[in-house]
């Protein structure tokens, strides 16, 4: 099993009017179809990191702690963002430091990324402050992946940039559709 070379060619090539009408999770059900049990396993995480109230400090726990560097990663500066987000909005509301936070140890760690995430936020629309979060999530998985071609990281990070394309999908169809020709135009350079 583990074809990482055939999973990745056999991704679609999709037209520019097709990319609305992609549905993530069939896509991602045929890609774990092509995977072991083990790579399966990493999905599960990758996934439980997308569903509702799931990130709590049990899960970031669990993917921190997880063998995978891309996983480890991904998720230690997914948290830090969500933990900027949660600092922006306590100042906003006038409520108490650290309210709502996840914090898994005794201190929370210094974020190099924080002065963007602020700056994203101090913006006045909220679908472009939703956009810019996305953005900074999209440029950290590409950094994540910039040496994976053909191994289950770069799969991963497929299928986490295509869970964000999904959720535009639902909430902008055309940024949905921009972001879907960016990944496959992603695709196409790795062919």
């Amino acid at each position: 099993m583990n074809n990482y070379e055939y999973i990745i060619a056999s991704l679609p090539v999709l037209s520019e009017g097709s990319a609305g009408k992609v549905d993530a999770d069939d896509l991602v059900a045929e890609i774990r179809g092509h995977l072991s049990s083990r790579d399966n396993a990493l999905m599960d995480l990758l996934l439980e990191g997308y569903g509702d109230g799931t990130q709590d400090a049990e899960f970031y726990r669990r993917a921190l702690g997880s063998s995978n560097g891309f996983l480890r990663r991904f998720f230690e500066y997914d948290l830090a963002v969500r933990n900027a987000k949660v600092d922006y909005l306590n100042r906003a509301l006038g409520r108490p430091e650290g309210m709502d936070k996840v914090v898994l140890g005794e201190e929370e760690p210094d974020f190099d990324g924080r002065a963007e995430v602020d700056a994203v936020l101090n913006g006045s629309d909220i679908l472009a402050r939703e956009r810019g979060l996305d953005d900074l999530m999209w440029q950290e998985i590409d950094e994540l992946t910039r040496m994976d071609v053909f191994d289950i990281e770069a799969i991963l990070g497929f299928t986490a940039k295509l869970k964000i394309i999904d959720r535009w999908n639902k909430l902008d169809p055309e940024t949905g559709r921009e972001l879907f020709r960016k990944l496959v135009d992603e695709i196409r350079k790795t062919r």
